[in-house]
This record gives structure tokens, C-alpha cells and sequence, in this order.
């Protein structure tokens, strides 16, 4: 069966640093891939040049046995790869539906937003992958774990099959990794690749 995801050969140079010296990653459907390394390994660098944030200097991304070429974020994003940061990308004065939709929100009449379309969508978004959320609340009341879940959230809302999560399980309670871990279970339940990106050989293992 092809691979979801291949990269091949990829050589990534900063300034007085090769971060990524002709690298090999295959990544398959329906799986959760552990990709780990101490800090400062090239972990993130490598799944930043998937998701278009960087330009490879040497190498090849194949999706499903093809060459594409990830230019930006907005490219990865169209193939269907979503990536959850450290730093989360929410904005803290919108509500959860409104950070979920933003840039893709459904509009009434080609300008205002349909308010009551956007709850329906986003509440079934939650309810396909059993994450739960409180859709009206704003983002910045909410604890780490949850704007987690938003950002998870966000990026299956635009039709993510491979999820990037980088790091994320540093800010979380013991309750919220487990949840995490649950809702990493259910996407692979579902399809989908979720490559996790870590430097705790523990975690890793448990899931």
C-alpha cells in the first residue's frame, strides 16, 4: 500500500546549522508516528518543511505516491495537512466556532456571517472526532489543554487527514495528555495519520 506520506532525502541548512541531513520519513494512513528526538534534533524543522513553513534545500515530498511541492502553509493545508504548534494561532477575543471557522466562515448572502451554519458545522466537526467543546465560549477563557483542542479542532475543520502535532503535551495536566491521547486514537480510528512530535521517549510508547 502507498504511503500516505514519504519524504525523501531532505537537507535543511540554516546559518552554522544542518538541522536535517538527508532525512527518510514514511508516515502510513490510519497511524500515529511518533517522531522523536532531544530538543533541537530537527523534529520540527522537518515537519515545518511538510507543512510549507520552510523550502527544502535538497529532497522530494511525495502524498499518496506523489511529488507535490509544499510552498506554504496555504498549499499544505489545500492536500489536507493541518499542524498544531507549540504556540498556539488563536485569536484570544473570538469564540471557539469563530476561531474553528476563521478565513472559511459560511456567510449569508456573500457578506454577513451565518451564525447559526457555523454552530451546526463546527458542533459536527466536534461530535465526528468526540471532541468537545464549548463552541460560545471565548478563547481566552479557556484552559491550554482546550484551546489545544481548538487549534485540533481547526485544522480538521479544514479537512486535515495528516495532523502535525508538535511538542504537545508541554503545557498540558496529566488529565489533559490523556485526553489528547484519546482523541489521537480516535482520529487513527478514523483514517487519519497523526504524526507526534515529541522528546519524551515515555509518552511516545503510551501512545
Amino acid at each position: 500500500m502507498t504511503p500516505a506520506l514519504e519524504m525523501r532525502g531532505i537537507t535543511k541548512a540554516f546559518p552554522g546549522v544542518l538541522a536535517n541531513d538527508h532525512i527518510d520519513f514514511t508516515a502510513e494512513r490510519a497511524e500515529i508516528h511518533g517522531l522523536l528526538g532531544e530538543n533541537g534534533a530537527g523534529k520540527t524543522v522537518l515537519m515545518s518543511i511538510f507543512y510549507g513553513l520552510y523550502r527544502p534545500d535538497e529532497g522530494k515530498i511525495l502524498l499518496n505516491g506523489e511529488e507535490v511541492e509544499m510552498d506554504s502553509p496555504a498549499t499544505a493545508m489545500r492536500h489536507g495537512i493541518g499542524m498544531v504548534h507549540q504556540h498556539f494561532m488563536l485569536v484570544p477575543s473570538l469564540t471557539v466556532a469563530e476561531n474553528i471557522v476563521l478565513g472559511r466562515e459560511p456567510t449569508k448572502n456573500g457578506v454577513l456571517l451565518d451564525r447559526e451554519k457555523m454552530l451546526k458545522e463546527v458542533k459536527e466537526c466536534c461530535q465526528m472526532y468526540r471532541l468537545e467543546v464549548d463552541l460560545e465560549a471565548p478563547v481566552h477563557s479557556l484552559s491550554v489543554g482546550v484551546q489545544q483542542r481548538v487549534e485540533v479542532l481547526k485544522a480538521l475543520y479544514r479537512g486535515a487527514d495528516i495532523l502535525i502535532l508538535d511538542e504537545p503535551t508541554a503545557v498540558l495536566t496529566p488529565q489533559e495528555v490523556e485526553e489528547l491521547f484519546n482523541a489521537a486514537r480516535a482520529l487513527k480510528g478514523e483514517g487519519k495519520t497523526v504524526i507526534f512530535i515529541s522528546h519524551k521517549l515515555k509518552e511516545v510508547l503510551a501512545i
